[in-house]
């Protein structure tokens, strides 16, 4: 059952995109990806407000998102956090399997 965490990042003057930038150029977000227990790791830009971007990180089970939050890399990401002053909301959703009823509104 995979974990889903979606977290908004919230700045100013750009903040929440150069985030993302710094992280992708650091080498961190490939890190991250590599990680054992990673499922995904994107970032995606708001239509309606600019300055959020939507991180969505998924990970096979809590064992892998404790390993991950007790790396070095959190070190890095909270003081990239804290240079851009970013806020952040969370969400977290666990996966569940399809049933045939699901099925008929997924086109693939």
């Amino acid at each position: 059952m995979a974990i889903t965490v979606n977290l908004r990042y919230t700045g100013e003057n750009g903040n929440a995109r150069k985030f993302v930038q710094e992280m992708t150029a650091s080498g961190t977000v490939a890190s991250i990806r590599a990680e054992a227990g990673n499922l995904r790791y994107e970032y995606y830009q708001s239509f309606d407000d600019p300055e959020t971007v939507l991180l969505i990180d998924s990970w096979e089970n809590q064992a892998a998102i404790d390993a991950h939050h007790a790396s070095p890399m959190m070190a890095t990401i909270a003081a990239l956090r804290e240079k851009y002053d970013l806020h952040m909301t969370v969400e977290r959703f666990m996966s569940i399997e399809e049933n045939e009823e699901d099925r008929k509104f997924i086109r693939k």
